[in-house]
């Protein structure tokens, strides 16, 4: 018979996990893998006390580390894509011609927007961050723009894609959860989406600037660009080839593997490197230049597999602990006693919200944000008559975009890693990521807000 985790028991786990987390990483200012690790052997420690057996407990952590293989897979990749596209010319490319054309008084904005027709595109954040994102910390590294600023914005327009493109994944899996069309989806999410964004875009318009952005350096920086490279157009077909896979609908890891190899291409066509040892050293190790400017090779010396190992052991030990907390059944036993004496339909909906949020910070992995509250919830919805709707767009605004705001979480480590800056540095400016929701808990909360909100989704159904 399967052992069932009383409420108080899961209480204590889930204090010790949250407590020994914040801590560790915000008071103490460890990285998050030896905290994390601390925790999954204390987790699965108490649950030993608890009475479940050791094979139990190693199978929930083998299942655990199994959702990891996908994430690691990609991760991996786009490493080395990363290296590839430094040592082929296109991000330097980028990097060159956006010099010209990006003001950095404004580049919070740019960088926004850009990224979100990209993030559009391709319904992936992950390769909107590893593309355009790099190229756009490499302009706000020469221009002087702050790197946190600069994340911050990166974050919130690749993320936008991420909840609100027909291409992504999550906005495909958040619906698909709840019961309804994704195009019902997305249409009630610009409830919370629209307003975020406003906001999002009135914060970087008023942002503080820097009163020492180098504008005097950026011709040595293009010489230096054009004597490390060939700088072409042709370098951007890989990056083209990337987009075009994405808006087709192509599958992540062929996608990531099209760019690998059409940069591979363009690195012996136009940069006439057809060396295999080198390429092969580049893809493992990262690229590495000759170029004697030190903000250049800051930029273009990075790159390659072993770059996202810290991603990788980071998602390897969180997923392991979240497999011990799903598998286990303490997330299902606190949430199950806290549902039951709930009573008003905002209640419902916030509950909702702070259990994508609490098992986003519990186990790092932003599907099982969406997939454990949307099952514990979608029976109670129906019940109280509250539309399917608003539960999928608080799964997708409490899930989808709290994982990059979580540093041990699957979508924040990867950010922290490729972008360069940590997590808890960009929270700040990543706006949109928690402004979504706030709107959300201020649609459940706020009557007049909650009746415009269902009367319009009536309209709409109709």
């Amino acid at each position: 018979m399967e052992r069932q985790l009383s409420f108080t028991k899961s209480i204590i786990l889930i204090v010790f996990i949250l407590a020994f987390l914040f801590l560790s990483i915000f008071l103490l200012k460890a990285q998050p893998h030896l905290p994390l690790l601390a925790t999954t052997v204390g987790t699965a420690a108490l649950l030993r006390i608890y009475g479940f057996p050791w094979k139990k407990l190693e199978s929930a952590i083998i299942q655990g580390i199994q959702t990891a293989i996908m994430p690691i897979l990609i991760l991996s990749l786009i490493g080395i894509l990363i290296a590839v596209w430094m040592m082929s010319g296109t991000v330097p490319t980028i990097l060159y011609y956006g010099l010209d054309y990006i003001e950095p008084h404004y580049f919070a904005i740019s960088a926004l927007y850009v990224t979100i027709v990209v993030s559009m595109f391709t319904g992936s954040s992950f390769t909107t961050v590893s593309t355009v994102g790099v190229a756009f910390m490499g302009i706000a590294m020469t221009t002087g723009v702050s790197p946190t600023l600069a994340a911050g914005a990166i974050a919130c327009g690749a993320c936008f894609g991420d909840k609100m493109s027909p291409l992504s994944d999550t906005t495909n899996f958040a619906p698909a959860v709840a019961g309804v069309s994704i195009y019902t989806h997305i249409r009630n999410m610009m409830y919370t989406t629209v307003p975020a964004l406003v906001a999002t875009t009135v914060f970087f318009l008023f942002a503080p600037k820097a009163d020492n952005v180098d504008l005097t350096s950026i011709d040595q920086i293009k010489l230096a660009l054009q004597g490390g490279f060939h700088i072409h157009w042709l370098t951007l077909l890989s990056p083209f080839a990337v987009i075009a896979c994405s808006f087709k609908r192509i599958p992540i890891l062929p996608t990531l593997i099209t760019g690998i190899v059409t940069g591979l291409l363009v690195t012996a066509l136009i940069q006439h490197q057809t060396a295999v040892d080198v390429w092969f050293n580049v893809m493992q190790n990262g690229y590495k230049s000759t170029i004697a400017n030190e903000t250049v090779a800051s930029i273009v010396n990075r790159g390659g597999l072993q770059s996202m190992m810290w991603s990788v052991s980071l998602i390897l030990i969180a997923l392991s602990l979240g497999g011990l907390l799903q598998h286990c059944g303490v997330i299902e036993a606190f949430f199950r006693k806290l549902v039951e004496p709930l009573k008003r339909s905002s209640s419902i909906v916030l509950m909702t919200g702070a259990s994508s949020i609490a098992v986003n910070a519990m186990t790092g992995e932003q599907y099982l944000s969406i997939l454990l509250p949307g099952q514990m919830f979608k029976d109670e919805y129906a019940r109280r008559t509250l539309p399917a709707k608003t539960l999928s767009r608080t799964l997708e605004d409490c899930g989808t975009l709290v994982n990059p705001l979580i540093p041990w979480g699957v979508s924040g480590a990867f950010f922290a890693a490729t972008l360069g800056v940590p997590v808890v540095e960009y929270i700040p400016y990543a706006t949109f990521l928690w402004l979504s929701p706030i709107f959300t808990f201020a649609y459940a909360l706020i009557p007049r807000l909650q009746r415009n909100s269902l009367g319009s989704e009536k309209a709409i159904a109709k």
